[in-house]
């Protein structure tokens, strides 16, 4: 092949990655002015904190807010995920799980004193973070 050719096809294949990419992702919430009201992922159930967050072309949410103290599990499902946010990391507390591509994983936190838990992808590209507050 001619390099003009070979050039053409790879500015194709990179144009058409990003554009899936951007259909693929979830939008961030728009702020005007104000802070964006908090998604409702987070819930008491047996005495447990239960954290929910869906896992495909991203984390959704990308920011939690949990209660500090109480025993908590990170609740992730996938449908359908193939892309690196079906591994899943947590640094900090040396986590770090395969997903299905369709199913609900549980993970046990502990219980997180003050602060924010960041988490990522397998490949660092979706951020995640839940902040423990009192």
């Amino acid at each position: 092949m001619k390099p003009l050719t070979i050039s053409l096809i790879a500015a194709a294949v990179l144009v058409g990655g990003a554009l899936t990419y951007l259909a693929v992702r979830p939008a961030s919430p728009a702020v005007s002015g104000a802070e964006a009201q908090p998604v409702q992922n987070v819930a008491i159930v047996d005495g447990r904190q239960v954290i929910d967050l869906t896992a495909k072309g991203g984390y959704s949410p990308e920011q939690s807010v949990a209660k500090a103290g109480i025993p908590t599990v990170l609740r992730v499902s996938t449908k359908g995920t193939f892309d690196c946010s079906s591994a899943i990391r947590i640094p900090s507390m040396n986590i770090s799980k395969n997903l299905p591509q369709s199913g609900v994983t549980e993970i046990d936190l502990g219980s997180p004193q003050l602060g924010t838990l960041q988490g990522t992808c397998g490949m660092g590209m979706y951020p995640f973070a839940i902040e423990f507050k009192g």
